[in-house]
């Protein structure tokens, strides 16, 4: 069965007052704070990656492979296939990854807090280099809640972690493969650093 996934991608610093905010607006909690870990794949010649597929495993109060075709992207909002199943064990499946010849091209964690408002999922993101909110569902619902919290002329970003990660990465000179809250413990990441390379210079 094929699915998709319809979302929008906002950096955000404050989530502790988005939260309440969400919850004035009718929001409810429907996952705690998680801790997730998880690993992007991709052949030996980053096929994978120069053609905007992701392939990726990932633990947080379950284990799940992940598969996402390249999106398309309206206003900012993002849909693309994505299939999802759910398998027993991390490291098993890590195993199985590199039969079929994957390898890790990066690992990343990040803290995830989710709510059901109107029609859609409000995830609030804790990342190494940054806080985000990504917010799922039909893109009118969506527009509704982003209206809803007076964030409807917010910037949207429409690059990956991962890819905003290449970007921190080279705005900072960072040499680290990756994405982990103590590779990033004592840097200072300015807004500026998720901006593509070659349309600023960071300060």
């Amino acid at each position: 069965m094929t699915t998709y996934e319809t979302e929008v991608k906002i950096y955000y610093p404050d989530l502790d007052t988005l939260e309440k905010q969400i919850i004035d607006a009718g929001g409810t909690l429907s996952q705690e704070r998680v801790y997730e870990r998880n690993v992007r794949y991709d052949l030996d010649d980053r096929s994978l990656t120069d053609r905007g597929i992701v392939v990726r495993l990932r633990q947080d109060h379950a284990v799940r492979l992940t598969y996402k075709e390249p999106g398309n992207i309206e206003q900012g909002i993002i849909t693309r296939e994505e299939l999802e199943v759910e398998v027993s064990d991390f490291e098993t499946m890590q195993t199985i990854l590199s039969k079929f010849g994957y390898e890790p091209s990066m690992f990343y964690e990040k803290y995830r807090t989710t709510y059901h408002c109107h029609n859609t999922e409000i995830m609030l993101d804790e990342l190494p280099y940054g806080n985000f909110i990504e917010v799922e569902g039909k893109s009118k619902d969506i527009e509704t809640v982003l209206s809803q919290l007076g964030l409807s002329d917010v910037e949207r970003q429409q690059d990956s972690y991962a890819k905003l990660f290449g970007y921190v990465k080279h705005h900072l000179s960072l040499t680290f493969k990756d994405l982990t809250f103590e590779n990033f413990a004592d840097i200072d990441i300015p807004k500026s650093a998720f901006i593509p390379p070659g349309s600023i210079v960071v300060g």
